[in-house]
């Protein structure tokens, strides 16, 4: 469970980084993010889902 943790942790440090570094950049992509269908943005969110517990599965496995 410490392991989940670490890498929510992880995720939530990457992502802070990316609107401390490109704070207008991340507003442009909300801004393209909200003008897409929610089917699209929810493929995307599918996709990345399963790209990520593969990694996990590969690297842990």
């Amino acid at each position: 469970m410490s392991d989940f943790f670490t890498a929510v942790g992880l995720a939530i440090a990457l992502e802070g980084i990316l609107y401390a570094l490109f704070p207008d950049g991340m507003k442009r992509m909300m801004m393209q993010i909200l003008a897409l269908p929610s089917q699209n943005i929810r493929s995307a969110g599918i996709t990345a889902a399963l790209i990520g517990v593969t990694l996990v599965w590969l690297i842990r496995g």
